[in-house]
């Protein structure tokens, strides 16, 4: 498997702000702005949850497995290389949701004194930072799957656990 890269995700997230920024100035030109809503952050949130939670009881495992601690449950690689796939699957679509939720964002910026408008750039606001969470916790996640051998290639073409 291939590691996630940064620059693929920040390039993701740049294109779909751009995207949603134009989109919303031409929606908001015919007729009214959809919304943002309440349970995008809160989604994206659980999500960031459920992925960091996996790291820390894979890197918990992998420790005791290591440390050779009797009774350790080893971790099976097939489960390893699924959790890095759904980290990395759950990084690239919060990603393109960030981007499309900053660029709403910053296209309801220009009107924050409307109340409406206001609430609706405050939750496209922390949607773009629970986005931001769920891809630390996707390669905190990829960071804890990788094979020992891989750390002494210095990181590159490194692959995670499988």
């Amino acid at each position: 498997m291939r590691e996630l890269r940064i620059r693929v995700l920040a390039g993701v997230f740049v294109v779909a702000g751009i995207l949603s920024w134009a989109g919303a100035r031409l929606w908001n030109s015919i007729g009214t702005l959809p919304s943002v809503p309440l349970a995008a952050p809160v989604v994206l949130a659980l999500i960031a949850v459920v992925l960091l939670a996996t790291a820390l009881s894979l890197r918990a495992r992998l420790r005791a497995q290591r440390e050779r601690r009797p009774g350790a449950k080893g971790v099976d690689p097939l489960m390893a290389a699924r959790a890095v796939v759904f980290g990395q699957a759950s990084a690239l679509v919060a990603a393109l949701v960030a981007g499309m939720y900053g660029g709403t964002g910053v296209f309801l910026l220009e009107s924050l004194d409307i109340p409406a408008r206001r609430d609706q750039a405050i939750y496209a606001g922390f949607s773009v930072l629970a986005g931001i969470a769920v891809i630390a916790a996707a390669l905190f996640l990829e960071r804890v799957c990788r094979l020992p051998e891989d750390d002494e290639h210095d990181g590159a073409g490194a692959a995670p656990a499988a």
